[in-house]
């Protein structure tokens, strides 16, 4: 399934679930000027809207990035494994380029697009009304999102000028809602892992509920392990090393030949 698809079913799967407080989000978002601090203010000096919005990751860096200059772990959860819960920021612009993703296979309520990132990550990430709200407010003045009123309710569907941002941060974006994907899978082979319970397999040996193969796993375990066991490398070694996962990374996408 492709990732667009996945979201689509993630989406499609949240709007049937009605959140119990979703008219407390709808009346946050219609008093989003004072009904939360970092609400973006009426555009007062010429459209510098960048100066109201709020960054909702820290300047030490965010989930998707890593570190404070972008530089994460290997697969950009925390090492081990065990780690990656601890820190689930996200900046403003990964979550507005999500939302515009998720309003373009379907337009939606504030409300149905946190469920639907809480539902895509297997609730590793499910952002507040108070940083969605905002978010959203800012993609409708900036014109990439247009506004439905319906009743009490808002309904937001993706613009032109936003499709075209999509286009142009089109791999980002894959990139951001693949790792969602994978975390939702690593909790729940974790999940199983901690129970104790046997997994259930299907036809190729692989774990049902995350599609993972036990070589697949072991492998990226082993790599990492590998990786720590060399931490202390000479200049020469790291060259080496590099030299190794440049080639195995053209082979796993398919650039063997390069």
């Amino acid at each position: 399934m492709s990732p667009f698809s996945f979201i689509a079913a993630v989406q499609r799967a949240a709007g049937g679930r009605r959140a119990h407080d979703h008219r407390g989000h709808c009346q946050h978002h219609g008093r989003h000027g004072n009904a939360h601090p970092h609400a973006p203010h009426p555009d007062h000096h010429g459209g510098r809207h960048h100066d109201h919005h709020p960054r909702h990751a820290s300047a030490g860096g965010d989930w998707f990035s890593g570190g404070a200059h972008g530089r994460g772990d290997a697969d950009g959860f925390g090492g081990d494994g065990r780690g990656f819960t601890r820190s689930r920021k996200v900046s403003s612009d990964d979550l507005q380029l999500m939302l515009l993703g998720l309003l373009e296979q379907n337009p939606s309520h504030g409300y149905e697009l946190i469920k639907a990132l809480g539902a895509l990550s297997n609730g590793f990430y499910t952002p507040s009304p108070g940083m969605v709200y905002p978010a959203l407010t800012y993609l409708e003045e900036l014109g990439y999102a247009t506004v439905e009123q319906e009743g009490a309710k808002k309904r937001y569907h993706l613009a032109e000028p936003g499709k075209a941002h999509l286009d142009a941060n089109r791999e980002r974006l894959m990139l951001m809602f693949n790792k969602l994907k994978h975390v939702a899978r690593k909790m729940d082979y974790m999940r199983q892992a901690w129970s104790g319970q046997p997994r259930e397999t299907g036809p190729e040996g692989e774990d049902t509920r995350t599609g993972w193969l036990p070589e697949f796993v072991e492998a990226r375990q082993a790599l990492k392990r590998a990786l720590l066991d060399r931490t202390d490398a000479s200049p020469a070694e790291q060259r080496r090393i590099a030299g190794i996962l440049a080639r195995a990374t053209d082979e796993i996408n398919g650039k063997s030949g390069a």
